[in-house]
């Protein structure tokens, strides 16, 4: 865990209420001993990286850095098109002896993360069992393609620690006070993110979140000359190109780029060099768009990738130029 480190760059100056609050963020590296049957792709590995952050704040500030926090996690979700999770609050267990701090402090805390949760606008449910140690947490419960629940966002609201460690800022009464530390991982395990990211889409990535967005195929070697050119053109606008150089049949090429589901084929041969155009397909169930004028198709994809278009939906060349 990466939460000692963060309090002690927080306590290594003194502070005033009028610092607060203090933010401070990772990408951090942390380790599990999972057990061998527990292991299972990039959703549950024993080092993985951790976006964290821990907000240090004043009593009063808590409710809005909460919000705050949630607003972050909704903001991601809703980005990516994942639209298949619940929320749930992790409670102490008043029968473990599991939990360490003041009742009363962990009172607080629970009743924060039950207004938060409230603003979301989605249902929530309240576990006792599932809070970490020192305090109560909010979770994303993310399903997957076949089902599965993963937790995913998480933020914790912690009364505990900072008097564990003792910290302090001075309040406008020119008197120490106790702030509350949050702390947040709006992707939760970077890794177990990106292993549900790949089967919310099966691989098939919109084009904005696709790490190659278009491959240009030439029909022949003939043609490589002018394909490295359309390559050139597509990445000096931002776009993510390559080119398949193989020595097969273009409909073996196109086979391929579709097996690893690049979202577009610019295929391109002698006709297409005489005219400054690319014939261009599409993943899936667009097919063929027909041959374009390659500024007409580097703007098409550049305004599909910059307005984040859901494939299917709206995400085509043809439907970016048109917009």
């Amino acid at each position: 865990m990466n939460c000692p480190h963060h309090i002690k760059l927080f306590d290594s100056q003194p502070h005033s209420y009028r610092d607060m609050p203090v933010r401070l963020a990772e990408f951090g590296t942390v380790y599990r001993w999972e057990q061998s049957g527990e292991i299972n792709g990039m959703t549950r590995v024993r080092g993985f990286t951790q976006d964290d952050a821990h907000l240090f704040c004043t009593p009063d500030q808590v409710q809005e850095e909460l919000l705050g926090c949630l607003a972050l996690v909704k903001i991601i979700f809703g980005t990516l098109g994942m639209s298949d999770y619940r929320v749930r609050i992790g409670l102490r267990d008043t029968d473990s002896a599991k939990y360490t701090g003041d009742p009363a402090n962990w009172d607080k805390a629970e009743e924060a993360c039950r207004q938060a949760a409230s603003s979301l606008g989605v249902p929530f449910t309240e576990e006792p069992g599932e809070a970490a140690f020192y305090g109560p947490k909010i979770d994303f419960i993310i399903k997957d393609v076949i089902g599965r629940e993963w937790q995913l966002g998480t933020v914790q609201v912690d009364y505990n620690l900072p008097e564990r460690f003792d910290l302090s800022y001075i309040g406008p009464d020119n008197t120490p006070h106790r702030p509350v530390m949050i702390h947040r991982a709006p992707f939760g395990s970077m890794e177990r993110f990106i292993g549900c990211l790949i089967e919310h889409f099966a691989g098939a990535f919109p084009t904005w979140l696709s790490p190659e967005q278009v491959r240009v195929l030439p029909i022949s070697e003939n043609s490589n000359e002018y394909a490295q050119r359309v390559v050139r053109e597509l990445k000096a606008a931002g776009v993510r190109a390559s080119m398949d150089e193989g020595n097969e049949r273009v409909q073996a090429k196109i086979k391929r780029a579709a097996a690893e589901k690049v979202p577009y084929m610019a295929v391109v041969g002698p006709r297409d060099a005489e005219s400054e155009k690319v014939s261009v397909r599409a993943r899936g169930v667009q097919k063929d768009l027909g041959a374009m004028a390659i500024g007409e198709f580097v703007t098409g994809v550049q305004r599909e990738a910059a307005a984040r278009l859901a494939w299917g939906e709206a995400g085509t060349v043809m439907t970016a130029l048109q917009g």
